[in-house]
């Protein structure tokens, strides 16, 4: 296909990704929201409940990450860390692992990431709100409304690679052969781009 061609109906599908997403929040916008309890967290200096994550906004996001092991959760977690002052100026933000408030902290330190982070470590959250199976944790995000004393969930997604929620996948399918079997790594060596993906099956 010529180069305008291809351009052109490229263009075409992303006018019908923007339309099905314009339907897709009239959709989210008519959902009866799921009340929830107040779990507890663990934190380094203590323990904190779902409520006290709110700050002084109604709306709270809290990502259910797989834990340090995961390169896909840490790939993710890497490229928000910079919107993470524009995203908390709307709502409040937090992630949520099964590591431990001190494994968290410090791995949060070893990739300079600033935002806050919770262990759900020994309670059911994760499970109670789908991420969280028999043999595996699930990545994804879950958002919820502050109404009086009621908390309540209004959405969720789960995550993969390829989704909406990481950039970096939607630039590597503008290369001519897409990801071309590269998934993230925790860490990289000074080998060329396209040893740096391969042999890394993720954890997604």
């Amino acid at each position: 296909m010529k180069y305008a061609a291809a351009t052109q109906k490229l263009s075409d599908f992303r006018q019908q990704i923007a339309q099905i997403r314009k339907e897709m929040r009239k959709v989210q916008a008519a959902i009866e929201p799921q009340e929830v309890a107040d779990y507890r967290f663990r934190v380094p200096d203590g323990v904190v409940a779902l409520s006290e994550l709110f700050g002084d906004h109604t709306d709270l996001m809290v990502v259910h990450n797989m834990g340090t092991s995961c390169p896909g959760c840490t790939l993710w977690a890497d490229g928000y860390n910079g919107i993470h002052q524009h995203v908390t100026s709307r709502a409040a933000f937090v992630v949520s692992s099964p590591d431990s408030p001190e494994v968290q902290q410090k791995f949060a330190q070893s990739r300079g990431w600033v935002f806050p982070m919770v262990s759900h470590m020994g309670s059911a959250f994760a499970q109670d709100m789908g991420y969280r199976s028999a043999t595996r944790w699930h990545p994804g995000m879950s958002v919820f409304k502050r109404e009086g004393a009621k908390i309540l969930r209004v959405s969720d997604v789960r995550w993969s690679p390829g989704d909406d929620f990481c950039t970096l996948w939607h630039m590597f399918d503008l290369l001519p052969d897409g990801p071309a079997g590269w998934m993230p790594k925790l860490r990289y060596s000074d080998k060329s781009a396209a040893e740096r993906g391969s042999g890394s099956k993720g954890c997604h």
